[in-house]
C-alpha cells in the first residue's frame, strides 16, 4: 500500500508545482496587459498561447469587464486557489489516510 500512497503524494505535489506554475503565466501575463509588449516576441507568444485559451472560455461564459479593466485573470487566479485548495488537499488528505 505504500506505493498507491507515494503515487497519490507524488501527483498531489506535481499537480501544486502545475498550478502554482500557471498562476505565475497568469500574473504574468496580466502584467504584459499593462504595457504594451512587442507581439512577435517569442516569450508574449508563448504566455499569451498559454493564457488565451481559458480567458477567451471564461470572456464567452461571464462578462467579467468593467469599463476598460478585465477580471478575468483574477478569477483564473481564484479559480486555481480554490483547485489547490480542494484537489491538492484532498489527495494529500487521501494519501494520509491509506494504510
Amino acid at each position: 500500500m505504500f506505493l498507491a500512497h507515494n503515487f497519490i503524494s507524488a501527483v498531489a505535489t506535481l499537480l501544486h508545482f502545475v498550478l502554482n506554475g500557471y498562476m505565475w503565466v497568469v500574473i504574468a501575463r496580466a502584467v504584459l496587459s499593462w504595457v504594451n509588449p512587442d507581439p512577435y516576441n517569442p516569450i508574449v507568444r508563448a504566455i499569451s498561447g498559454m493564457t488565451d485559451p481559458v480567458f477567451r472560455f471564461l470572456r464567452r461564459r461571464l462578462p467579467l469587464f468593467a469599463g476598460t479593466i478585465d477580471f478575468t485573470p483574477m478569477v483564473v487566479i481564484l479559480v486555481i486557489y480554490f483547485l489547490d485548495l480542494f484537489i491538492v488537499k484532498s489527495l494529500y488528505d487521501l494519501a494520509l489516510r491509506m494504510p
